[in-house]
C-alpha cells in the first residue's frame, strides 16, 4: 500500500506543472523493481496518467477563434496584435508528463501479468504519448522525439529537433499500436481511461488533422504524403462505424437532443458518447461554467458563427437579401435547430425567472450567449454535476466524410451515412454532393480560398458542420490553424446588429425591452425611465464608440451598426503565426535546438 501512495502521490506532483526539461526523473522516487510487479501496479500507474478535458478546456477554449469574442490576452490575439517573440511567448516547452509516460514503458514489461494485459496497459501509455507529441507538433512542428526515459546528464538532453516526419510516424505507430491492442473496456483502470474506441477515435482524429495540414500547408512541402494520412482517417473512422457500437443520440426530439450532449447528468449509457468525462457532486467531483457563462466572464460568441448555421429549409443564411442588417430577433428565425441549443435564443427563460431572459449587452459584450454546456438549473448539485463529452460519435462521422472528400473518393451514399446523419438528429435537409459542388457558398469560398478541385463545395459544407456541430467544443481552433485559414482570425468580432439609437425587442414577443440612447444623455433614475406596452421598465444603455463613456459599442458609434468589441488592428504572418516559438530560455540552456519559422 505505501508504495501506491507513493507513486499516486508522485503522478499528481509531477504531472501537474513541471517547466524544467527532464529535471526530475521518476525513478528518483520509484524503483522499478519495487513497483512494477502485478497487473493492479501497471493498472494503478496507468490510472495517474489519465488526463481528460473538463468543461473549461471544452466549452470556453473557442476565444482564439473567429466564433467568439474575448477580453482575455489569449495567446493568438496577443500575437496578432503584438511584437511576439521567443522571449514573450514562453508557453508549451514542458516535458514531465512524456518522463512519466516513458518512464512506464520502460518498465511495464518487469510486470507478471499475460503479454495481452501488459500490451493494454502499454497501448493506453502510448495513446498518451501520441496525444503529448500531438500537442507539441501542431505547436512546434519539428520537436526532439524521445522513446525512452532520459538521464540528467545525457546527450539527448541536448539534441535538436526531429523533423516533423519522423516525429508524426512515430505518433502513427504509437496509435496504430494502442488501436490494436487496448481492449475494448476498461479492466483495472479508473473511469475515464480510454477504451479501444477512444482510442480508436484519437487515431483517426490525429490522421485527419495530419493529412489535411500537410496538405493545405506549402511552407511544410509534405503534400505528397498527405493521402496517406486521410487514407489512415478514412480507414479508421469506417471501423468504428463499422463496429455498430455507437450511434448518432437521437431520441426524435430536435429542439433537445443536441442540447442534451452538454447539460446531461450522465452520459455513460448516452449512445454517441464514446468517452465522457463524468463529474458529480455527490462524489467530491464537481465542476460547471454556469456563473462564466453568465457572469462577468470575457467570452461571447461572435456573429460570424451566428451566420455559419444554416436555414431550416437547407438554404444558406448569408443568402438572405439584408442577411447584414438583420437583428437578434429576426436571425434567430427558422434556423437550424442547433443555433438555438447552442446560444441563448430569443424567448429563452432562466430557471428561477418568470419572463424570458433580456440579453445582457453590458455582459456579453457581443450580446450574444453561449448556452452550450448551461444546465438551466437553480439546484446546486445539478449544477455541479454535468458530464462532459470528450469523444462522440458525431465526430467520427465527420472524419470521415472530410477524408473522403478531401481524397476525392466521397459519394452520396458516404454523406448518407456520415453528415446526414449528424444532421438527422436536428432534422436538417440532408446534403446533397451534386448541389453542394454545383454551387459552392461564395461567403465559403472567401473564407477557404485554398480549397480547389471538384469536391469544393462539399468541402466548404463538411467545414460548415463542423463548426456548427463543434461549436465551444475546442476544435475551431484546430481545424483553422489545420485548413491554413489563419487569415479569418484578423477579423475582431462583431457581435449582434443594432440600426442605431432607439427601443428594441429582444425576448420576441414584439414588445421592446432595451432602449440605446446617446452616449450624450444620462441614463434616468429607476422612477423616471420608460416603460413599454406591458408596463414593464425599459433596460437602458448609453451607446457609442470605442473610448466613449458608454455601455455598448456600436461599430458606427450612435449611427449603429454591429456591437464590436476592440479595435487593436490583427495580423497574421502566414506561415509564422501557424507555429510559436521554441522558448528563448530553452535556446539558451540546449544550444543544439533551431528556432522555427522566422521566429526570434
Amino acid at each position: 500500500m505505501k508504495k501506491h501512495i507513493l507513486l499516486l502521490a508522485l503522478l499528481t506532483g509531477v504531472t501537474a506543472c513541471n517547466e524544467d526539461f527532464l529535471e526530475k526523473l521518476p525513478q528518483t522516487s520509484i524503483s522499478p523493481e519495487a513497483f512494477f510487479n502485478t497487473e493492479g501496479d501497471l493498472a494503478l500507474y496507468v490510472n495517474g496518467l489519465l488526463s481528460m478535458p473538463d468543461m473549461y478546456g471544452t466549452y470556453l477554449n473557442d476565444q482564439s477563434t473567429d466564433n467568439a469574442a474575448t477580453t482575455g490576452a489569449v495567446e493568438m490575439k496577443v500575437v496578432m496584435t503584438g511584437s511576439p517573440s521567443s522571449q514573450t511567448i514562453t508557453g508549451g516547452w514542458d516535458w514531465g508528463r512524456l518522463r512519466n509516460i516513458n518512464y512506464f514503458l520502460d518498465n511495464y514489461n518487469k510486470a507478471n501479468a499475460t503479454a495481452d494485459i501488459k500490451a493494454h496497459y502499454a497501448g493506453i501509455a502510448r495513446y498518451y504519448r501520441a496525444q503529448f507529441y500531438l500537442n507539441k507538433v501542431a505547436r512546434f512542428s519539428d520537436v526532439p522525439w524521445f522513446s525512452k526515459t532520459v538521464n540528467p546528464g545525457d546527450e539527448a538532453l541536448y539534441k535538436t529537433q526531429d523533423p516533423r516526419t519522423m516525429v508524426m510516424d512515430s505518433v502513427m505507430a504509437d496509435l496504430a499500436f494502442a488501436a490494436a491492442n487496448v481492449k475494448d473496456g476498461k479492466p483495472l483502470v479508473s473511469v475515464g481511461t480510454p477504451g479501444k474506441w477512444a482510442v480508436m477515435t484519437q487515431y483517426a482524429r490525429t490522421a485527419l488533422y495530419e493529412g489535411t495540414f500537410r496538405k493545405y500547408h506549402p511552407e511544410l512541402n509534405l503534400q505528397a504524403t498527405a493521402n496517406k494520412f486521410l487514407e489512415t482517417a478514412a480507414t479508421v473512422s469506417a471501423e468504428i462505424m463499422a463496429s455498430n457500437k455507437f450511434s448518432v443520440h437521437n431520441t426524435g426530439k430536435p429542439n433537445a437532443d443536441y442540447a442534451a450532449l452538454f447539460n446531461s447528468q450522465d452520459l455513460s449509457n448516452n449512445p454517441e458518447m464514446i468517452l465522457s468525462n463524468a463529474f458529480d457532486q455527490t462524489k467530491d467531483r464537481s465542476q460547471n461554467i454556469n456563473s462564466f457563462v453568465f457572469g462577468d466572464y470575457e467570452q461571447a460568441p461572435s456573429r460570424d458563427l451566428v451566420q455559419t448555421y444554416l436555414m431550416k429549409d437547407g438554404s444558406r443564411f448569408t443568402d438572405v437579401q439584408g442577411y447584414q442588417q438583420l437583428g437578434f430577433v429576426k436571425e434567430f428565425q427558422n434556423r437550424d435547430p442547433r443555433l438555438a441549443q447552442t446560444l441563448v435564443y430569443p424567448g429563452w427563460v432562466r430557471a428561477g425567472d418568470p419572463s424570458p431572459y433580456i440579453l445582457r449587452l453590458n455582459k456579453n459584450f457581443t450580446g450574444y450567449h453561449q448556452l452550450k454546456g448551461y444546465v438551466n438549473s437553480t439546484d446546486n448539485v445539478t449544477l455541479n454535476s454535468m458530464d462532459v463529452p470528450v469523444y462522440r460519435y458525431a465526430e467520427v462521422l465527420l472524419i470521415q466524410a472530410e477524408a473522403k472528400a478531401e481524397l476525392g473518393t466521397i459519394t452520396q451514399a458516404d454523406l448518407d451515412k456520415t453528415v446526414n446523419l449528424v444532421r438527422g438528429r436536428v432534422l436538417m435537409p440532408d446534403l446533397k454532393l451534386a448541389a453542394a459542388n454545383g454551387n459552392p457558398d461564395p461567403v465559403m469560398s472567401q473564407k477557404y480560398p485554398n480549397v480547389t478541385g471538384a469536391n469544393r463545395g462539399v468541402i466548404f459544407e463538411i467545414r460548415r458542420e463542423r463548426r456548427v456541430e463543434f461549436a465551444f467544443e475546442n476544435q475551431r481552433f484546430d481545424d483553422v490553424m489545420r485548413w491554413q485559414a489563419g487569415t479569418l482570425l484578423t477579423a475582431i468580432p462583431e457581435g449582434a446588429y443594432f440600426p442605431g439609437l432607439g427601443k428594441y425587442d429582444l425576448t420576441g414577443d414584439g414588445v421592446e425591452d432595451i432602449i440605446l440612447i446617446d452616449k450624450s444623455k444620462t441614463i434616468p433614475a429607476e422612477k423616471d425611465k420608460e416603460k413599454n406596452s406591458l408596463g414593464v421598465v425599459l433596460i437602458y444603455y448609453r451607446a457609442g464608440s470605442i473610448g466613449d463613456d458608454v455601455t455598448v459599442y456600436l461599430k458606427n458609434g450612435n449611427a449603429g451598426g454591429t456591437m464590436v468589441t476592440e479595435t487593436a488592428v490583427r495580423k497574421f504572418e502566414n506561415p509564422k503565426y501557424y507555429y510559436r516559438p521554441i522558448p528563448q530560455k530553452e535556446m539558451l540552456l540546449n544550444p543544439g535546438l533551431k528556432q522555427v519559422f522566422g521566429w526570434n
